[in-house]
């Protein structure tokens, strides 16, 4: 396993020789007021990118050139005149899933495929007003339920460092497009993992903001109506090249939704608790007691956790004050399919209803716990409620001790498509053995589940080319933390190194 070289990555980042298409927000933002690049210039750029590359990795499913290039033009009217704002004259894309007023939004479903938005999500209205160029939106899972990106209208979305496996899901369109050099920012979301995994396959830098932060509306299956949303577990986050671009485009999309008084937070969030290295004091996690890592991944998990320490920061790898991980997985299966499955046909509640009437008390496995979860009613979801809160103060506990911990976002790198329509007969190969594909959920709800932010950050390049990337999680609404600790990580030991032959 390859350490990403951080010489390499400073050389990349001071653009001597401008790889504009691969250039980080911020980057582009600075040539953009010196005007040594037109807004325009760079949106051309990206969509001469996605049309000599994308017909290989499908990541842009619905593409928005025209509009595109007219808000590139009315970008550099608005640099003309001196204007600024965070996003100015900015090439992104958006996750599908996004209401982008005229344009579909599919959410992958067959019977949705001409269902055509009215009007922008709040996220969408915030980036334009932010000066961003949107340029098109990105693949999905159906439903947004799966860690591969791939349906029956788009088709699937490939890796960009091997057209063999998966970029990840739900957001996975967004991250391959990232990978590809198709635009500086992405915007995506997260339940199950949907932001950090496809970051940990496609090397690239995501953030899951603490639970409520950045208001979700517009961002709703079709054809329900766009109102704000109370829904559990679920956040919309930003998506980047370096840690740094993760910030800006947090900063435009959070804050309360104006037609939902009292959801939402504030966005004088507090500062990073530190911003040196060696002021950290980090929990280093490398093993969960329901599922395996891969050596590749415990390998990277090893070597940042050895630098971080070489670079003053204090590592600890155990603690009495961390949630039991195994009693918080089981917790959280219950209450992510409670949430996914209240949906289901009559007929598919009382099948579950059958099976899990059958199922020995004794039986904590993940796949009990999830068929628990698909029939739980409110009575027991208050109880599981009540015990997230524990967890909660647990977490808030060991946060007073430490500023932030870091663990594996999925136990392997990227693995080769697999579409067999049932998941639960899908197994995950980790050192040579099968175990249950669903039950990688573990690593992702570690954060999900009591809502505390978490950024996915790339960290190694595996013997096979793949990228390998961590979480840094931190305590509540202190989303600057893990953010800073990310640019620092970056800035000290190299970040995003962009796939061959793009």
């Amino acid at each position: 396993m390859r350490i990403i070289d951080p010489v390499d990555h400073r050389r990349r980042c001071a653009l001597t020789t401008p790889e504009l298409n691969f250039a980080t927000a911020t980057e582009l933002t600075s040539l953009l007021n010196a005007k040594k690049v037109s807004a325009v210039e760079l949106a051309q750029g990206v969509i001469d990118q996605i049309e000599t590359h994308d017909s290989r990795v499908n990541a842009v499913c619905v593409r928005d050139f025209d509009r595109g290039l007219d808000a590139a033009r009315a970008a550099d009217a608005a640099l003309g005149r001196g204007d600024t704002a965070p996003l100015l004259g900015i090439p992104l894309t958006v996750k599908e899933s996004f209401n982008v007023a005229g344009l579909p939004t599919t959410w992958g479903f067959p019977a949705q495929k001409d269902f055509i938005a009215a009007d922008d999500a709040l996220a969408i209205t915030r980036v334009k007003d932010a000066g961003g160029v949107i340029l098109g939106k990105t693949n999905v899972p159906i439903g947004l339920g799966d860690w591969q990106s791939y349906n029956d209208i788009y088709g699937t979305t490939s890796n960009p460092y091997d057209l063999g496996r998966t970029p990840g899901g739900s957001s996975g369109g967004s991250s391959a497009a990232l990978a590809a050099g198709y635009g500086a920012l992405s915007l995506g979301s997260d339940i199950g993992g949907s932001l950090r995994v496809p970051g940990h396959y496609c090397g690239i830098y995501a953030h899951k903001p603490t639970f409520a932060l950045a208001p979700p509306r517009g961002h709703v299956p079709p054809p329900f109506p766009p109102l704000p949303s109370t829904r559990d577990l679920s956040v919309i986050g930003p998506m980047a090249r370096c840690a740094a671009d993760l910030t800006l485009l947090l900063d435009v999309i959070a804050g309360p939704d104006p037609w939902h008084e009292g959801v939402g937070y504030q966005l004088a969030l507090p500062p990073a608790r530190h911003t040196e290295l060696k002021d950290f004091r980090v929990l280093v996690l490398n093993a969960h007691p329901l599922l395996p890592i891969s050596a590749s991944v415990r390998e990277a998990v090893e070597t940042l956790a050895t630098n971080l320490a070489k670079a003053g920061a204090s590592v600890s790898r155990t603690s009495p004050l961390l949630p039991d991980l195994a009693d918080g997985a089981r917790l959280y299966m219950r209450m992510l399919v409670a949430l996914m499955a209240a949906g289901a046909p009559a007929e598919e509640y009382a099948a579950n209803v059958t099976l899990v009437s059958k199922l020995d008390p004794n039986d904590l496995s993940l796949a009990a716990e999830r068929g628990r979860g698909a029939v739980l009613n409110h009575r027991d979801w208050l109880i599981a409620d009540n015990g997230r809160n524990r967890l909660r103060a647990q977490w808030r506990a060991l946060f007073e001790r430490f500023d932030a911990v870091i663990c594996p976002v999925m136990p392997t790198p990227a693995y080769p498509h697999n579409h067999d329509p049932d998941q639960d007969k899908r197994n995950i190969e980790i050192d040579g053995v099968n175990h249950p594909y669903v039950d990688q959920l573990i690593w992702p709800g570690v954060a999900t589940l009591p809502g505390l932010p978490a950024t996915a950050i790339p960290v190694a390049m595996s013997k096979d080319g793949l990228p390998i990337g961590l979480q840094i999680m931190g305590p509540w609404l202190e989303d600057r933390t893990p953010l800073k600790l990310a640019e620092l990580i970056e800035r000290e030991f190299g970040g995003f190194k962009a796939p061959k032959g793009f």
